[in-house]
């Protein structure tokens, strides 16, 4: 849950940032090109944590319960992807798109979920060899609490506090910074948005990620970036509000192939944790077909857009 809310929320920040500037200034393609396309590049971080564990993290997670963060993002991306897909004169108070609001709920139910199976299990399956990391917060982490105990509460809400605020700011830099290049280099919105800007705001989720596989919180890894990706399609009502307009059936083709290419990536992974492929090599069969697939999109990608 840290993973799925406090660094999904935190680690979306220049997102929401580059959300409200774009929508703003009416680069809705930016925009819409950094949430959908940031999910497929936050995906790929996945790759970079599975560099630092011992083993691959669908392996060592040792637990469904990724399985359902990861089908809280298929929902979203594909209420999303219907969003794309439905007339620009279907509308809630002039300027929401229905399906904006249908993911915030989505969202928020499957938290309720994931945090009621978390709680209450019906079943048990037990996976050999697996190390998730601190099943709980009353649970002592065997590294982390050694080193910071003598931190007071304060400190460490001051500290995330901080953080977030400088992440913030960066976000908003990055979307000022980013259209000027796109302009100077001639590069479509979407494309640029969903590479370069989606690559430079997923920094947040690399560093989060390497420190919980550092820890040993396997499980804390995938949830930061299921987490991340279910939650920032939630900003689409933002954008709508800023916009003053759906932004979703303004995106077109190309958004629905970024969105079909997080489908995608997105299965593989939870896939993986099923299957648990028991490979010693760091980067398992999933990670692998990841990167392979993910190039092969973002071709794909700038064929559409041409």
């Amino acid at each position: 849950m840290g993973g799925m809310v406090l660094l999904a929320i935190a680690g979306s920040l220049p997102e929401l940032a580059i959300t409200i500037s774009a929508a703003a200034s009416g680069h809705l393609g930016l925009a819409a090109g950094n949430l959908i396309g940031g999910i497929a590049t936050a995906t790929m971080v996945l790759v970079v944590c599975d560099l630092f564990a011992p083993r691959p993290l669908t392996f060592l997670v040792g637990s469904l319960i990724p399985v359902l963060e990861g089908l809280l993002v298929v929902l979203t991306v594909s209420v999303v992807l219907m969003g794309a897909l439905l007339p620009k004169s279907i509308v809630i108070a002039g300027r929401f798109s229905p399906a904006s609001f249908a993911v915030v709920v989505i969202w928020i139910g499957g938290i309720w979920v994931l945090n009621r199976t978390r709680s209450h299990p019906e079943w048990e399956v037990v996976m050999a060899g697996s190390q998730p990391g601190r099943p709980h917060r009353r649970v002592p982490h065997p590294v982390a609490d050694a080193a910071r105990a003598k931190y007071s509460t304060m400190r460490i809400v001051t500290l995330f506090g901080v953080s977030a605020a400088v992440t913030l700011v960066a976000g908003a830099a990055l979307e000022i910074s980013g259209n000027e290049l796109a302009n100077r280099a001639g590069i479509n919105g979407v494309v640029f948005g969903a590479t370069v800007l989606a690559l430079a705001s997923a920094l947040p989720e690399i560093s989060s990620g390497i420190e919980a596989v550092r820890l040993g919180d396997h499980q804390l890894a995938i949830g930061d970036v299921f987490g991340g990706n279910a939650f920032q399609l939630c900003l689409f009502v933002l954008a709508d509000l800023v916009a003053a307009k759906p932004v979703l059936p303004t995106t077109g083709a190309p958004v629905a192939w970024l969105a079909s290419l997080s489908l995608l990536l997105t299965v593989m992974y939870t896939g993986g944790v099923i299957v648990r492929p028991s490979r010693p090599n760091r980067l398992g069969p999933e990670s692998i077909l990841a990167l392979l697939f993910y190039f092969v999109g973002i071709i794909g990608l700038l064929r559409i857009v041409g």
